[in-house]
């Protein structure tokens, strides 16, 4: 196959951790609905260091956050399944775990936070009863306790003023103030992953930044592992450590972030970067503003066309080659592996990028 540089490589992600703290291998999840069966992520596998953060990119619909439900045995039921692979946590199998394993295991070792705080937090209870009642239920905490924990957190996730938030409404908090709250619930047990899903949306930059700087920091002193998901490349490149690029339902580039962003081996992944915004390009023709100061304007470029439907694979072919700039012919003849593309780096293309044009 033209442009393959190595044996197609199946299992990893690059680069392999020595000694992973999460391991996924071919998992496969899929939807039922009235119309069809929908295979939301297609045999992913990744390896999640200690205190490493790996970033998931992708559209909206590419199975990121399928992804980690499926890690976490949220799929909702019956309709959602995780049908095949192995999710394994500190050496220890997750699929076909009982319920109950699972829900001791969620919110301990394993948390989450989600892009959304009002929808998870209970807006008829105090921010600090709800930090609480984790402390409560997991660490076996007298309630009193328990209180004084949840103030502590929230003091840790950089709340001012602790114990009065504490004792508010999470209507009465800011967005910034929710998301930490989340966080610092997430904290409650000193998990040792954390999964991240949008944490930074609908968040001004400053917040968000400010966010991003916590994380980080809590990674630091904690040892934290953390799978941030996300589709904002500036999160992913000034948060993460490794990269994975997601495209209907199955991963199709894996690098080092910063190897990733210098130079992206998949199409997808370039296309991407093509659409964010830089202050480095030059302005464009006739650009000035009032005081005839030039300014520069990002140049971006449209990736056209929409994501495949998933409820019409398999697709026999690259899924990505209807849309792709850079596909030929022998894309359309089968699907391609994820293949090494040079040390420490994964793409699911059969072009490497000086065969671009």
């Amino acid at each position: 196959m033209k442009g393959a540089v190595s044996q197609p490589i199946q299992t990893a992600a690059a680069p392999m951790p020595a000694d992973p703290l999460l391991s996924v291998r071919e998992l496969v999840s899929e939807f039922r609905t009235e119309q069809a069966l929908v295979r939301a992520v297609d045999g992913v596998s990744f390896d999640l260091a200690r205190a490493e953060v790996l970033g998931l990119v992708g559209e909206s619909g590419s199975g990121k956050s399928v992804t980690a439900l499926s890690i976490l045995g949220l799929l909702p039921r019956p309709h959602g399944r995780v049908c095949s692979g192995s999710v394994r946590f500190a050496g220890r199998e997750l699929i076909g775990l009982p319920e109950r394993e699972l829900r001791a295991l969620r919110g301990a070792r394993i948390a989450m936070i989600f892009q959304d705080p009002m929808s998870c937090l209970n807006p008829y209870l105090k921010v600090g009863d709800q930090l609480a009642e984790v402390c409560v239920l997991h660490l076996g905490f007298t309630r009193r306790r328990a209180w004084q924990r949840a103030v502590e957190l929230l003091g840790q996730v950089q709340i001012p003023d602790a114990a009065r938030r504490a004792s508010q409404y999470p209507h009465e908090l800011s967005g910034g103030m929710r998301q930490r709250a989340m966080i610092a619930m997430a904290l409650c047990c000193e998990p040792a992953l954390l999964i991240a899903d949008e944490p930074t949306t609908a968040l001004d930059v400053t917040v968000q930044a400010q966010i991003l700087e916590l994380l980080l920091r809590l990674r630091d002193e904690r040892q934290l592992s953390i799978l941030l998901i996300t589709h904002d490349l500036g999160v992913v490149n000034n948060t993460c450590d490794r990269v994975l690029v997601m495209y209907a339902g199955r991963i199709v580039e894996a690098a080092p972030a910063r190897a990733l962003f210098e130079a992206p081996h998949h199409p997808y992944t370039h296309a991407l970067l093509s659409s964010v915004p830089r202050a480095d390009l030059p302005a464009a023709p006739g650009a000035a503003s009032a005081d005839s100061t030039p300014k520069k304007r990002a140049l971006l470029a449209a990736l056209d066309g929409l994501p495949p439907r998933l409820d019409l694979g398999p697709f026999g072919a690259c899924s990505f080659a209807p849309r792709c700039a850079h596909a030929i012919d022998a894309c359309r003849d089968g699907e391609p592996a994820l293949i090494s593309t040079a040390p420490g780096r994964l793409a699911r293309c059969i072009r490497p990028p000086r065969e671009w044009s």
